[in-house]
């Protein structure tokens, strides 16, 4: 598909993020406006609750469904008006349109504007489900004695997360304290995490939800759209707590995401198939079709204090072994309902090379080989002060799908959070 043009100039540009081909949604606010839906277009915003108030966009019938900080009520109505939006839209905003002079008022400039979660999230799981190549979270963590199995990714192995630890893009985390134990003591410490990580995911948004079982066509149906996804990871709390009893608080901290969601739609001309397996999936994971996305992705740092920030990482979605639809089929096998704003995240997404790794903890191989940054500073895990930015955007012939960046600066921890009982 060649780039569709727009009556915004900004929008035709080749190195632009948001063409009319993208159309992603969001949630945005001028000053001390209220937060509410937008869709960005080249480097400005479309005030779509605007343009609903209005009259020009009625999504929802006589019901308002953009005048709120959230693209829940939206993704509820379905599949149906998710395409007829997008079409409808798509034509108020291209080349040649008859409504240019009613839509132009409701543009804004994205320099001039703050963004929020773009949706309420609902449920948040996050899955181990990277190719598998060479890392070996059981090697990494404890050594051979406690690897996993070979094969061992027959089947999605996710965890449930907090909802309420996702954040935006653009947020600071602070480093957690935990229990850390060290292999020469006997008894755990509570004290700050020293191998505070990142994990370059990809989150899929379910739109519609569920009762019971679904398959993996069902799953993609559901599916609203995708945006980046950093899943901060505590390395040195989850390798004491994971082995009997998996990540809790190791994953506890942040959960940040990119503020476009980037719809189905906009992806279809990048849809490609898992990577070969070496066994067989059991015929419910089978897949109808191609369901992973051909979208290049990196992981940059930028030290505090530093001009300019240094890629780390370089890998693609098209690498995991698993694909969201499949993953999210997977999750409704014991019968629990799907709703409206369920999150799923990837897990780590990781090529089988060294750069294309996406954690510290594969790139320094747990620790063990520091990784050399242009400043001539090394890195085995994130220091205070380190900013991490994920970036990932399609290829499109002329144009490019970009989700706009996932940003994150780790602060200091907190002093004694319990002094105040001593």
């Amino acid at each position: 598909m060649p780039l569709m043009r727009s009556w915004v100039a900004s929008a035709n540009s080749a190195e632009t993020a948001f063409p009319l081909n993208n159309l992603p949604y969001g949630v945005f606010a001028i000053g001390d406006e209220a937060p509410r839906c937008g869709v960005a277009l080249g480097d400005r915003i479309v005030d779509v609750a605007g343009m609903e108030a209005a009259g020009l966009l009625k999504p929802g019938g006589d019901a308002k469904v953009l005048n709120v900080p959230y693209w829940n009520d939206f993704m509820a109505l379905g599949q149906a008006v998710w395409a007829s939006f997008r079409s409808e839209l798509t034509a108020l905003l291209a080349e040649g349109s008859a409504k240019q002079a009613e839509v132009e008022p409701f543009l804004v400039a994205m320099a001039d504007a703050t963004l929020y979660l773009p949706f309420k999230v609902a449920e948040y799981t996050d899955f181990y489900a990277g190719r598998n190549h060479a890392f070996n979270v059981g090697t990494m963590f404890r050594g051979p004695e406690n690897a996993l199995p070979p094969n061992w990714l027959h089947i999605p192995i996710g965890y449930n997360g907090r909802a309420s630890s996702v954040v935006v893009s653009g947020t600071d985390v602070r480093r957690p304290w935990g229990q850390l134990k060290s292999p020469d003591k006997d008894m755990p410490a509570f004290m700050p995490s020293r191998r505070f990580d990142i994990e370059l995911e990809m989150g899929a948004i379910v739109g519609q939800r569920s009762e019971g079982p679904v398959t993996v066509q069902e799953a993609d149906d559901m599916i609203f759209g995708y945006v980046l996804l950093n899943d901060w990871s505590a390395r040195d709390i989850q390798a004491w707590e994971y082995q009997p009893l998996g990540p809790f608080q190791a994953k506890a901290t942040a959960n940040t995401i990119s503020p476009w969601i980037i719809t189905k739609a906009a992806l279809e001309p990048f849809r490609t198939s898992t990577p070969a397996r070496e066994k067989e999936l059991l015929p419910y994971l089978a897949e109808p079709g191609p369901m992973l996305y051909d979208i290049p992705l990196s992981v940059s740092i930028q030290p505090e204090g530093a001009n300019e920030a240094y890629v780390l990482s370089r890998t693609n979605y098209k690498e995991m072994y698993y694909s969201a639809a499949q993953q999210l089929a997977h999750h409704t096998t014991a019968g629990s309902p799907m709703n409206v704003g369920d999150l799923l995240g990837s897990g780590t997404i990781s090529g089988p090379t060294k750069p294309e790794r996406g954690s510290l903890l594969e790139l320094s191989w747990g620790g063990k080989e520091p990784i050399e940054l242009p400043d001539g500073s090394t890195r085995t895990f994130i220091e205070d002060g380190d900013t991490l930015t994920l970036s990932g955007a399609a290829e499109g012939d002329g144009y490019r799908i970009g989700f706009g960046d996932c940003v994150g600066k780790l602060l200091p921890a907190l002093e004694d959070p319990y002094a105040r009982n001593k």
